[in-house]
């Protein structure tokens, strides 16, 4: 443990603003330190996982259980190596875990933990960033689908509504719902062919 006036050092605002610091002290059990790093951290990571999973307590949950695991091996830091790297590591591990958890269909399993032994946390880092630009790419490719293909799309994928809740909502037929959804699809997976990975976890997450 760091002796109080060590720890006292880190407090101040000067010192924060260097990230490298605040992990030295995070590793040192600062909990300053720990505090300033997750205050920094928390929104992009439950902005990255959230984009997945769309459900705030499965989101809560992985933030809540990436930062633990950060306190808990803090010894284990390296203030030479990337934090963000490290972060979104562990929070992408605990995400395909989950979603392994979820996913019936073992091929979709199977590939899902091929994705996780190959990735290096770069790689995943990387990924984090390719998630800011998919989520720019979806935006985008659902402005070219109607107004209705729009509102089911939004509704099954994004808001996990029911093809017969969307066909219940709009007084419509379920097979209407699954035309206009299979229509809005072809769209949209034509858009986002260079996020095929990304649009994999979303689709089936979200079915």
């Amino acid at each position: 443990m760091m002796s109080e006036n060590r720890k006292s050092n880190f407090a101040g605002n000067t010192i924060f603003s260097d990230e490298k610091v605040l992990i030295e002290g995070l590793k040192s059990g600062s909990e300053p330190c720990y505090n300033r790093l997750y205050k920094l951290w928390v929104s992009r990571l439950y902005r990255f996982v959230y984009g997945y999973v769309k459900s705030e307590s499965i989101t809560d949950d992985i933030v809540q259980e990436t930062f633990l695991r950060i306190w808990t091996h803090r010894a284990e830091l390296n203030p030479e190596l990337s934090f963000k790297s490290y972060l979104f590591t562990i929070s992408y591990h605990l995400l395909l875990k989950e979603l392994r958890r979820q996913v019936q269909n073992p091929l979709v399993g199977e590939y899902i933990s091929y994705v996780t032994q190959l990735h290096t946390s770069d790689e995943i880092t990387e990924r984090a960033v390719e998630f800011d630009q998919f989520e720019e790419a979806l935006q985008r490719a659902k402005m070219k689908l109607t107004p209705r293909q729009r509102e089911i799309f939004e509704l099954n994928k994004e808001q996990s509504l029911s093809i017969s809740d969307i066909a219940e909502k709009f007084s419509i037929t379920e097979q209407v719902v699954r035309n206009q959804l299979s229509a809005a699809l072809k769209v949209i997976r034509k858009e986002l062919t260079d996020f095929s990975f990304i649009f994999l976890l979303f689709m089936f997450y979200n079915r």
